[in-house]
């Protein structure tokens, strides 16, 4: 239509994705100072110690037991090549939505700005104690079966 300007058209699967698929809840209300005494401080701090005394409780103490963590480094996205980590992110919400879905697991995505094998080993291990698992999800071959430096 002549004098027409089309700004933006959106479509129900970019509805879907506007703000993200994901988010985090807690598991507790936080109604009252009682609540927050525990959750926070400075009740966490009870927990905290036990967990240094005895490192394997993070496994029932915290959310570890049921995370993933989900890396990419957004150079091998669907079909879609290296499209880098920023893009890549849609993809990585899916996985940890389907990871919620079908295994009632919580997942969260990593889209790390690197395409050097040693510094996403590193950020690989050094983020690792948060989670149960590592979903190393998208990254191109050869660099995906690469195995880290021997110490």
């Amino acid at each position: 239509m002549p004098g027409v300007t089309i700004g933006k058209v959106s479509d129900r699967t970019f509805l879907m994705h506007l703000g993200g698929k994901i988010e985090m809840r807690a598991k507790h209300p936080i109604v009252n100072r009682d609540d927050l005494s525990m959750i926070y401080t400075p009740g966490v701090a009870r927990v905290c110690l036990a967990i240094a005394r005895n490192p394997e409780d993070a496994r029932r103490l915290t959310s570890k037991r049921n995370s993933i963590a989900v890396v990419t480094d957004g150079s091998a996205v669907l079909g879609l090549g290296n499209i880098g980590p920023a893009a890549a992110l849609p993809v990585m919400e899916g996985k940890a939505a389907l990871f919620k879905r079908f295994g009632d697991i919580d997942a969260w995505p990593l889209c790390l700005d690197t395409q050097n094998v040693e510094e996403i080993i590193a950020v690989v291990k050094a983020v690792a104690p948060g989670f149960a698992g590592i979903n190393l999800e998208d990254i191109s071959a050869p660099r995906c079966f690469t195995a880290p430096p021997s110490s």
